[in-house]
């Protein structure tokens, strides 16, 4: 059946075309296995969470805009009867009852992995003037009397953080004091009447977001979706999203502009059964030990590729929202993020923690990471803990303070054909990994981590097969080209962070030298592999500038001179500009289509570099989808030539 949804609609309606329901939560009380439910023009302020789920692929409940209009789901409300208190202060008093179970100016932002400076607290509201979110001031004070906050008084020490590029819209700030009955807002409307403008405040925790778990095989395609007033979704806490599943199968979440969660906009991830913030909470045991039990815990309840994940992200574009565009622990396996559009995550710098990224999964198997543009984030993606048979290909990264960091995982993960153009591009803290054809800007920052043994799987699957620390190595890197592109002093570097792939150097470079030098330690056990770096393998590498190879590159070319790289963005996409020589082949005769039978085996893992179904890849074509020649070009656009390049890498 197609049920309609319409502002001039009653929820008392049978929900036809021309006798339409009021609200998207009557139609998601009704629609079932098979039915579509279209939504017309207007804002619909409220929580829709579907009563029932699809039976498979082949039979969806499918929510979706109607053609040509634009629905708009909000989790806020517009608020009148503002008063002035003097100095471009307002007030305003709102009862209680307008939040009903949940009021989030009473909610903190708080859990496992975020630190805040000492008696400062942050909350799930929001205030809007006009669809900006203003900032939580610290006092009713500062509200009066606001300081500009440059990277924002959370993040000044903060690595890598750069400063908020309009400082003057920290100016415009809130402040809440709740009380039995009602909330006080004052806010900081810089000379702009509020009951003259538009001005909501956040209500509710979700947007559209299931109750209960396991509501399968749903599709949500062509929504305007904001202000959600959701909290902290670290992996070892229940992970609350602006849209998801909630622990279901199957859904597609397609074509959407999501943008002002409080936290995350889109979850895939666990539910609170497995884990809610107990090392917060209890300080009992380290937040490492809960995320071990949080697996355990997922196992016990039926975790499994048959019944979770599998879920399609695409299309979208993501924007503005405090910690995560795509959060998901555990619920995530076997996803597909694909062709978004994610920026502004986690910039406006109100609160801190280590969960922040444009997108951020932990136990990300078998998923795929591809062709999405992701710039100006505090981080591009983090993968987090169990990254086994993932994929992160095709990707636009610029402007974010970091790229991409790969954590605490054993592989195989394969990184291919992605532009890192940032001033930051690889954070590599993990083991069993393939760099192909990529195009990195400046640096790589290399790390072991012999303190905190992680769960890797049986190949494809979510029984676990072992624990293992990451010993450093076990990596590919075949074909990329490093521009060399910082403008400072390298010396400036700390002795992790590298131009290149020196990082590497003094390793071996193939898994016989390994095991050579491991027999010839002489009597023990663990402490060998402790002490021995495992393999690094390499070839047809190109190096420009300042970028300088590891001292067992195979294969490799060293080019002096600065490829002149940038990213330009135009009105169709993002391009990029590159200079490469004229009288320099980057064609090492070396160069070849690199597949599966290239990368080998992770070492502790015993898992080739496969696709989801136990296939072959192969890396024959760029990042534009062009078909690669007999003897490609190194990194991930084909079409590179002699002279001046620009190329279109995204469309908006």
């Amino acid at each position: 059946m197609i049920f309609h949804v319409s502002k001039i609609g009653n929820d008392t309606n049978p929900g036809t075309e021309d006798r339409p329901f009021l609200t998207i939560s009557k139609a998601a009380d009704t629609a079932q296995a098979g039915d579509t439910v279209i939504v017309h023009d207007g804002v619909y302020r409220e929580w829709v969470s579907p009563k029932y789920g699809g039976r498979s692929i082949h039979e969806r409940i499918e929510y979706e805009a109607a053609p040509g209009e634009h629905p708009v789901i909000k989790g806020s409300e517009i608020i009148k009867g503002w008063t002035p208190e003097g100095g471009g202060v307002w007030k305003v008093s709102v009862p209680n009852s307008l939040f009903g179970e949940y009021n989030p100016f009473i909610t903190e932002i708080y859990g496992d992995w975020m630190e805040l400076p000492e008696n400062r607290r942050i909350h799930a509201g929001d205030v809007y003037l006009n669809g900006r979110s203003l900032y939580e001031a610290e006092s009713l004070t500062s509200v009066f009397f606001p300081v500009e906050r440059g990277r924002g008084n959370v993040c000044d020490w903060m690595i890598y953080a750069r400063p908020i590029e309009n400082q003057d819209e920290t100016l415009y700030q809130w402040f809440a004091r709740v009380y039995d009955d009602r909330t006080v807002i004052y806010a900081n409307f810089r000379g702009k009447d509020p009951n003259e403008e538009t001005v909501e405040i956040n209500v509710r925790k979700y947007c559209f977001f299931p109750k209960e778990l396991g509501k399968n095989y749903i599709t949500v395609r062509g929504f305007e979706i904001c202000h959600a007033a959701n909290t902290w979704s670290p992996p070892t806490a229940d992970q609350p999203g602006m849209i998801g599943p909630h622990w279901s199968k199957g859904w597609i979440i397609e074509c959407n502009d999501l943008h002002d969660a409080k936290c995350c906009a889109v979850s895939l991830g666990k539910e609170i059964s497995t884990g809610n913030n107990e090392c917060t909470y209890t300080h009992r045991k380290p937040g490492y030990q809960y995320q071990i039990e949080t697996v355990f815990k997922a196992l016990k309840i039926g975790w499994s590729m048959e019944k979770i994940g599998s879920h399609i992200v695409r299309n979208n574009t993501i924007h503005d929202c405090g910690q995560n565009g795509v959060v998901g622990h555990l619920g995530c396996i076997r996803s597909v993020i694909s062709n978004n559009h994610i920026f502004r995550i986690g910039t406006k710098r109100e609160f801190f923690g280590w969960e922040i990224s444009a997108i951020k999964l932990h136990a990300s198997l078998d998923c795929v990471i591809e062709h999405n543009c992701l710039h100006d984030n505090v981080l591009g993606t983090w993968l987090d803990w169990q990254a086994q048979g993932v994929r992160v290909t095709g990707n636009v990264f610029y402007r974010n303070d970091r790229d991409l960091m790969i954590e605490v995982s054993h592989g195989p993960y394969l990184v291919d054909n992605n532009i890192l153009a940032s001033d930051h591009n690889i954070e590599n803290c993990s083991q069993g990994g393939a760099y192909v054809n990529n195009l990195l800007r400046v640096y790589m920052y290399r790390a072991d981590v012999l303190n905190r043994a992680t769960p890797y799987h049986y190949p494809h699957s979510t029984a676990i097969a072992g624990f293992a620390p990451v010993y450093g190595g076990d990596d590919r890197f075949y074909m990329n080209i490093f521009t060399g592109g910082y403008e400072g002093d390298c010396s400036d570097f700390s002795k992790d962070f590298y131009i290149g792939t020196y990082c590497y150097d003094g390793y071996p470079s193939s898994l016989e030298e390994y095991e050579d030098i491991i027999a010839g330690m002489g009597v023990g056990d663990l402490e060998l592999f402790e002490r021995t770096r495992q393999p690094y393998y390499s070839g047809g590498n190109v190096f420009f500038g300042k970028a300088r190879p590891c001292d067992r590159e195979k294969k490799y070319v060293m080019i002096q001179s600065d490829p002149d790289f940038s990213i330009s963005e135009e009105d169709d996409g993002v391009y990029i500009d590159i200079t490469l020589p004229s009288d320099t082949d980057i064609k090492n005769p070396y160069n070849r289509i690199i597949e599966t039978k290239d990368l080998g085996t992770t070492r502790i893992v015993e898992q080739a570099f496969e696709d989801t179904d136990s296939k072959d890849i192969f890396l024959n074509t760029d990042i534009t989808g062009k078909e690669r020649s007999g003897c490609p070009m190194p990194g991930p656009v084909e079409s590179l030539m002699p002279g001046k390049n620009h190329v279109k890498v995204f469309s908006f």
